[in-house]
């Protein structure tokens, strides 16, 4: 029959271990919230962080404060687990971390999905208002987009045709230099059509935003896996330190 102190280090380690995973699950939900956050070279957080939309900030004040959260808990796991601290096991068997948690990333989730269906107009709202002189203070969400269609070698959302809505350019044959391969630093270059690239931008884009939603679902279902096995060893390593105290020689 195995003794009760070897139960407990068995179950000591194996518990340092899933709190080790559930650090690290933490450690990404702040990072991604701090990426969010300050990250202005993606057009997803430009296009939602102007004016009274915050979205952008509230999704990553959101993942900042589930993040902190694991992160604490945590730690009072792994001090509670090596010095056998009671009180601080049963904090992390608490019911708040195995529902909350997973429920506020799940909202996280689902507005970041709710930005998702706004996502097309407000695209087609940069393209409306590009190169406009009197809107200076969007040059960096147009720059943003330079990029994204130079990089990625696309023109517009769905093709270069959505650029003909542009009331800003000098003729009607304008199109941005990021649709051709140019150098140029301008907004708008005169190019025949049929040298602009070909494919619009929202198939880059839909899947860029796709993986970071599946990013994100992947952490919630490792968190809710990880914290059943925290909160079975937490439990079992518990009672065996209480058995421990009253029947030390067992």
């Amino acid at each position: 029959r195995m003794k009760i102190r070897d139960k407990i280090l068995i179950q000591k380690y194996y518990l340092n271990v899933f709190n080790g995973i559930f650090l690290a699950l933490g450690l990404m939900l702040l990072t991604f919230g701090l990426w969010l956050f300050f990250d202005r070279n993606n057009l997803f957080s430009v296009l939602f962080s102007s004016g009274e939309n915050q979205l952008v900030a509230y999704i990553s004040c959101m993942l900042l404060g589930i993040g902190s959260v694991i992160t604490f808990t945590s730690a009072m796991g792994f001090l509670g687990s090596v010095k056998e601290i009671k009180c601080l096991l049963v904090t992390v068997r608490l019911y708040y971390p195995s529902t909350l948690i997973n429920m506020h990333i799940q909202n996280a989730i689902n507005i970041y999905e709710q930005v998702h269906n706004q996502w097309n107009n407000r695209i087609d709202e940069v393209i409306s208002e590009y190169g406009n002189e009197s809107l200076a203070e969007q040059e960096p969400v147009w720059n943003i987009l330079n990029a994204v269609q130079h990089n990625m070698e696309c023109c517009g959302r769905y093709n270069v045709t959505q650029w003909e809505r542009n009331k800003n350019k000098e003729n009607r044959t304008q199109i941005p230099c990021s649709c051709i391969k140019s150098s140029l630093k301008k907004w708008f270059c005169d190019v025949p059509r049929d040298s602009t690239y070909s494919m619009g931008c929202e198939e880059y884009l839909n899947t860029w935003f796709e993986n970071n939603v599946l990013i994100l679902t992947a952490i919630t279902i490792s968190l809710l896996i990880t914290q059943i096995f925290l909160i079975t060893l937490t439990g079992q390593l518990f009672r065996n330190i209480r058995k421990n105290n009253i029947w030390p020689n067992e």
